[in-house]
């Protein structure tokens, strides 16, 4: 995890830095994936080209599953790189590709508590956990719309904003461990993966619903 997540600042650190070099605009953004920090490239008088990174940080998160009460984390960060078409005005097309590092990790930790797992009730002690991972393809197209000033336009400080998605179905692993959930069966195990995966199979895309300021020098 620390190790893509290294990756990818790395891989970031290059992209903006290339952009640099070429005199593009520097801009930022807050709302849904987080905050938002990228620059803008002109093309030419209809097309831009941008590359930006995104997080939301880490959070926790508490709640019930298919009867489990789980504790656990979720975090999403992101790389996108995008193309930009002015179609009419300041209104734009936006397409191109995220590479993600998001997922959710959810444990239910025994305590005396029988726990249902698949088609049986097994008891706990406080020495048994049940761990589900939900995760967010590393590589997604991205699809929205944007409204801001091409970058060829007016110098000075505009408003921007974005809406869309990256586009791609999260994955959902488990596993049960300790001296009484580590008896589970694999059929049981299976039954309660693919409720998870079913529950999980919602999540097709993570959102963009930016607002924020560039600025053209």
């Amino acid at each position: 995890m620390q190790m893509k997540s290294c990756r990818m600042r790395v891989a970031a650190c290059l992209v903006l830095a290339a952009g640099a070099a070429q005199a593009a605009d520097p801009y930022a953004a807050l709302g849904a994936p987080g905050l938002v920090l990228g620059l803008a490239h002109p093309v030419n008088p209809q097309v831009s080209i941008r590359a930006d990174v995104a997080s939301s940080g880490e959070h926790s998160v508490n709640g019930d599953q298919e009867g489990i009460a789980y504790r656990g984390n979720v975090h999403f960060q992101r790389l996108g790189l995008f193309a930009d078409w002015f179609v009419a005005g300041r209104f734009r097309l936006s397409g191109g590709a995220t590479f993600n590092d998001g997922e959710m990790r959810l444990t239910a930790f025994g305590d005396g508590t029988p726990i249902k797992i698949g088609d049986t009730t097994y008891p706990t002690t406080s020495a048994d956990r049940f761990d589900a991972k939900v995760k967010f393809p590393a590589v997604t197209p991205y699809l929205g719309i944007g409204w801001g000033r091409h970058s060829e336009q007016v110098k000075g400080l505009s408003l921007m904003a974005d809406l869309g998605a990256s586009i791609g179905q999260a994955s959902v692993t488990s596993r049960a461990q300790g001296p009484l959930l580590g008896q589970v069966s694999d059929e049981d195990l299976h039954k309660e993966t693919r409720e998870l995966r079913d529950g999980a199979g919602r999540v097709r895309a993570v959102p963009q619903a930016t607002i924020g300021m560039a600025y053209r020098f």
